[in-house]
């Protein structure tokens, strides 16, 4: 197995949008949730309204069903829309999400970078958002 196999095919598990599709999924109610690191996003700025969880907390934030999940992590029915800087990532994010449960998880063709490329909105502040760290306890 070589990581070009493993990424084909998590993406053939997927319908993948293309940034616009992104954006217009977000206006209907999907989540978009931005796994690129810190450095990335002080470099290129947010998205606005991206729920940023790094990617090495991802299935723990949005498992419904786990002790440190986000508040928008209600069922396994979420639509989660997953953009990292390039499109490759967060293909594999999304696809680990679908083995979670998570039926609806998909990714932006292209990532931020093609987000940025439509002219969909991106923020810059004095730093970058924080991460979603602190876990859920249901109150």
């Amino acid at each position: 197995m070589s990581v070009d196999r493993l990424l084909a095919e998590a993406r053939a598990r997927l319908v993948r949008l293309k940034p616009l599709e992104a954006a217009e999924a977000v206006r209907e109610g999907a989540r978009l949730v931005d796994t690129r690191p810190e450095y990335q996003r002080r470099a290129d700025g947010d998205i606005p309204g991206a729920i940023v969880i790094e990617r090495n907390h991802l299935e723990w934030r949005l498992d419904p069903h786990g002790g440190f999940r986000i508040p928008e992590a209600t069922d396994h029915h979420v639509r989660w829309i997953v953009i990292c800087d390039e499109g490759y990532s967060s293909s594999l994010a999304a696809a680990s999400l679908r083995a979670l449960g998570l039926v609806n998880a998909t990714d932006v063709i292209g990532g931020f970078q093609e987000w940025r490329a439509a002219g969909l909105p991106v923020s810059r502040g004095a730093a970058p958002v924080r991460p979603r760290l602190a876990p859920y306890d249901g109150r």
